[in-house]
């Protein structure tokens, strides 16, 4: 079950943050650089197995993310290039992220758990970016007129369950083994539910 269709409910919320944030005077670009710069922060902090401030900032990045759209709608200020900065600041944020896991797990911080967590942590994102390019390549063959959604995580479920994860990796890091095995089996499950969503879109 995707939770897709539940977030428009959040989109009130959205207007009113935008309407906030708004008099601060920064545009929806430097809301969409400090997402970046936060992850910096939550990087270097799982580095140091700072595992709840790592989280702080983490939800900080995630905030900002939030940040740009709703200003962007509110100040009127939207524009394609910076859906596009958007877009390519998203994976960027959850790239360093996961560069984060990648350091714990081979520098032994993360126990196994059949596998090494590494090649957990490898496998989650394979299936995160076969989900993220699942919807792409379906629009840019045609195969869909419009962006296609569904599957059992969107990118906004993938950092939820991610950064429960890191905080319950303050209790230990088993916790966030598990969490990453469970990403890297729903993340590849949801791959392949959009591969057979764009197959039946396409006749």
């Amino acid at each position: 079950m995707t939770f897709y269709a539940k977030r428009q409910r959040f989109e009130g919320v959205s207007a009113k943050i935008g309407k906030a944030l708004a008099g601060l005077g920064l545009s929806p670009n430097q809301w969409t650089i400090l997402s970046i710069i936060a992850a910096l922060g939550s990087f270097y902090l799982l580095l140091q197995q700072s595992y709840i401030f790592a989280a702080v900032f983490f939800i900080i990045a995630a905030f900002f993310d939030m940040a740009d759209g709703a200003v962007a709608r509110e100040t009127g200020k939207s524009s394609k290039f910076g859906a596009y900065l958007d877009t390519m600041a998203d994976r960027l944020v959850e790239f360093i992220i996961v560069l984060g896991m990648v350091f714990l797990a081979g520098a032994g911080f993360l126990p196994p758990f059949i596998l090494p967590a590494v090649i957990w942590v490898f496998i989650f994102y394979f299936g995160s970016i076969m989900t993220t390019y699942a919807k792409s390549a379906a629009k840019e063959k045609g195969l869909v007129k419009d962006e296609l959604r569904g599957g059992l995580l969107e990118r906004s479920e993938r950092l939820i369950i991610l950064f429960i994860g890191i905080v319950l990796a303050a209790i230990s890091p088993m916790y966030l083994t598990y969490t990453l095995v469970l990403l890297a089996i729903l993340t590849n499950i949801t791959a392949l539910q959009r591969f057979w969503l764009a197959k039946n879109a396409s006749g």
